[in-house]
């Protein structure tokens, strides 16, 4: 499994889906963010936009942010 999440120290957003993948004993690879937006180039190349958490399944083709639809997603792919 290839999980990527562009995350933020200390954005509960980003620990809600931390929480989750844990939850669900998933694992992936953290990418630390800058605290500036406008220092966020690789979360912009990656999805488009500046604002973390973004999820990253390599392994199905999916790059998504905002932390609900990203547990939504996490729910309905790998939840048992």
């Amino acid at each position: 499994m290839s999980l990527t999440l562009y995350r933020l120290e200390g954005c509960p957003y980003c620990e809600l889906v931390v929480d989750r993948l844990d939850e669900l004993d998933i694992e992936f690879e953290s990418v630390w963010t800058e605290g500036l937006h406008s220092k966020r180039d690789e979360v912009k190349r990656v999805s488009g936009q500046r604002a973390v958490p973004v999820l990253v399944d390599d392994e199905r083709g999916i790059t998504m942010a905002e932390s609900e639809r990203i547990v939504e997603y996490l729910d309905t792919t790998y939840a048992a």
